[in-house]
């Protein structure tokens, strides 16, 4: 997969794309990225990418100009058309789902804004989609962007060192993930499951399952709602509902 970003600030992002997963999995060469200021494409002799806004208003919004000038570049020798992404908080919300789907993809496209916002001309004739990570105000779409980038790459095969890793984290089986235990077995008088400690595959796996449906039905309940439960999930539930204390 490669990836362009276009920014005004790509200090912002380096760190984060050379650290950590993201770095592992450029050394495996499943990802490549371009920083693009797009400050570099306006044709304005000031190097503006910004104006007032038509009719008035608070704040400024950034010209279509330097932006479609440098999304045309970047894609050009791009033998398939990427999807270009507009990180703005009128988008869809962004969750796992969409983050499977994109890590399918072969190229993508971010555009990450500041100001006031951007020309509409932007949003209807040049992105593919558009993503907000969240019902808030950051400073900016570098934030957005780097989290979306980070949920994507870790998706592509063989980026993990556990290929069980992915599939098991929360929201990727629809449900919040199970709680997690590691040695010692007692710490402080606190003391691990005994059937985590039995060897007993089976056994353990119901009781994942099980901790996975309650800590979802206690914190997100409208994932549950949202969800066709199997018939085994299904009784989980029930003894979950009715306060079944051998969970």
């Amino acid at each position: 997969m490669h990836i362009d970003v276009l920014t005004l600030f790509p200090e912002m992002i380096e760190g984060v794309l050379n650290s950590s997963i993201l770095k592992k999995a450029q050394d495996k060469n499943k990802f490549s990225y371009n920083l693009v200021n797009f400050r570099d494409f306006s044709d304005n002799k000031h190097k503006n990418v910004d104006d007032y806004p038509y009719g008035g208003g608070a704040g400024m919004v950034l010209t279509p100009q330097p932006i479609f000038d440098a999304v045309e570049s970047v894609t050009k020798s791009n033998s398939s058309k990427p999807r270009v992404i507009l990180m703005c908080p009128q988008g869809a919300t962004y969750n796992q789902k969409k983050a499977e789907e994109l890590a399918k993809e072969d190229s993508l496209v971010f555009i990450c804004g500041h100001y006031e916002g951007y020309d509409e001309r932007i949003r209807e004739h040049l992105v593919t989609d558009e993503i907000s990570i969240g019902d808030y105000v950051l400073t900016g779409g570098e934030l957005g962007a780097m989290t979306v980038i980070d949920s994507i790459v870790r998706l592509l095969p063989d980026v993990l060192g556990n290929q069980e890793s992915a599939p098991e984290d929360s929201f990727t089986t629809g449900l919040l993930e199970h709680p997690h235990y590691t040695r010692p077995a007692v710490f402080r008088g606190m003391s691990v499951p005994n059937v985590l400690l039995s060897g007993d595959h089976g056994k353990i796996r119901d009781w994942r399952k099980k901790q996975s449906l309650k800590r979802t039905y206690e914190r997100r309940r409208e994932l549950i709602d949202s969800r066709t439960l199997s018939i085994d999930e299904s009784k989980f539930l029930d003894q979950i509902i009715n306060g079944d204390d051998n969970l």
